[in-house]
């Protein structure tokens, strides 16, 4: 006789994503703005040989989401915000214009906006030691963070750049490796050696030599999980390669204890559901073995299931997948989440038909699974892996699910 166990998922929730205004006010702005070269042809060149080399572009043409539509000022400072430079107070104080999500030009920065020292065309030298530069664009004239974007870049006459590259890929079959063939764009990334750089997979960056550390975001939608570190740190040169692996969670097909005791579920049940049924170890509330002699009786044993007897809990949610395949709503094959089991995969993986296999000798052992007996918590861990799926939270999808970022 067979049974399941719960375990809940905890993937971190981050809030509700803010509307879009224009211009943003207290929700912050979303979008993005690049620094490129005079081919414009990139959004990932953030090494210049000098300051009149420098280009903006932005939007959705550099795999990021676009700015909101209007006019935008414009500010060049120090990594730490001392002013450089700034397009407020100029004869076109809002340089940039934004339609359609995308900057209506390539524009040159040298020519945007107006030294600090002495308000002739350009920006100040950086007092930074690794000629670092902060570009900043916004619709409010004093550059308000959460209403402004900005973006990074370092002037480094005679430095030879190396690349960094960040892939994203979907992990299908929950192993952490990149072979399932599923690449994800428009992940939220960051790359940081005291500066930051934002970006959205696929990235090809050029950047100084220097360690950096290279961050994934974690998407608003909490059915997300990482199957790779999150955090990894990059030395170039040589060129260098960060990959980051995820999937997402949710339905199978998967058919609850409420649903095989109501009507519906008890039409489902015929003389073929009973027999295999009584193939499993299933748990009366005092441990004695249960064989449903039909279907009313079924219906009785398994709304009575608690977890006083952590084992007939365990054989509710087990006689519920069983159903749930034998009838074709549910694939055995398919991978579930299933930390604390002995068939997860370190990631904490496993196949439905692996678990109920595992639950099935374990009720086998152990009858009764009361508080203080020592293989309860494993009883418990089976029977949340089953009763998530059997709720429709934790099957491993085929394709990436849809993300949004803060």
């Amino acid at each position: 006789m067979k049974g399941t166990s719960k375990f809940l998922v905890v993937i971190l929730a981050l809030g509700l994503l803010g509307a879009m205004v224009v211009p943003a006010f207290a929700q912050g702005m979303t979008g993005a703005i690049y620094t490129t070269d005079s081919t414009c042809s990139g959004v990932n060149v953030n090494i210049f040989a000098a300051k009149t080399d420098v280009y903006l572009n932005g939007g959705p043409a550099g795999g990021g989401p676009g700015l909101p539509d209007g006019s935008y000022y414009v500010q060049v400072t120090e990594p730490d915000g001392a002013l450089l430079g700034t397009s407020v107070g100029s004869v076109s104080p809002t340089p940039i214009t934004v339609t359609g999500g995308q900057f209506a030009s390539c524009y040159q920065l040298w020519n945007l906006v107006f030294k600090a020292s002495d308000s002739s065309q350009g920006f100040d030298d950086t007092t930074n030691n690794g000629g670092e530069y902060k570009v900043w664009v916004s619709q409010t004239s004093t550059f308000p963070p959460n209403q402004s974007k900005t973006d990074n870049f370092k002037v480094l006459p005679g430095v030879t750049p190396a690349n960094l590259h960040v892939r994203k890929f979907y992990d299908a079959n929950a192993n952490g490796l990149d072979d399932d063939g599923q690449d994800i764009t428009g992940w939220k990334v960051r790359i940081y050696d005291g500066i930051d750089w934002i970006r959205y997979t696929p990235v090809d960056i050029q950047l100084a030599p220097d360690t950096y550390t290279v961050d994934e975001f974690t998407p608003l939608q909490p059915n997300w999980m990482h199957t790779t570190p999150t955090s990894v740190m990059a030395t170039i040169p040589p060129d260098a390669t960060v990959t980051f692996g995820n999937l997402c969670l949710g339905g199978g097909g998967g058919k609850t204890l409420g649903f095989w005791s109501n009507k519906n579920g008890q039409a489902q049940i015929g003389a073929d559901d009973l027999a295999m049924l009584v193939m499993l170890n299933l748990r009366n509330a005092n441990g004695a073995p249960y064989d449903p002699a039909n279907k009313t009786a079924f219906r009785t044993w398994l709304l009575g299931a608690n977890a006083t007897n952590m084992a007939y809990m365990l054989s509710a949610q087990l006689a519920a997948m069983s159903l749930n395949i034998h009838n074709g709503f549910v694939d055995g094959d398919a991978l579930i989440y299933a930390p604390g089991t002995m068939s997860a995969n370190p990631l904490g993986f496993a196949t439905v038909n692996a678990v109920m296999a595992e639950a099935d000798a374990e009720l086998g052992l152990h009858g009764t699974a009361y508080a203080g007996d020592a293989w309860r918590s494993y009883q418990e861990a089976l029977k949340s892996a089953l009763d998530n799926a059997n709720n429709n939270m934790t099957f491993v999808q085929p394709q990436p699910c849809a993300f949004s970022f803060e």
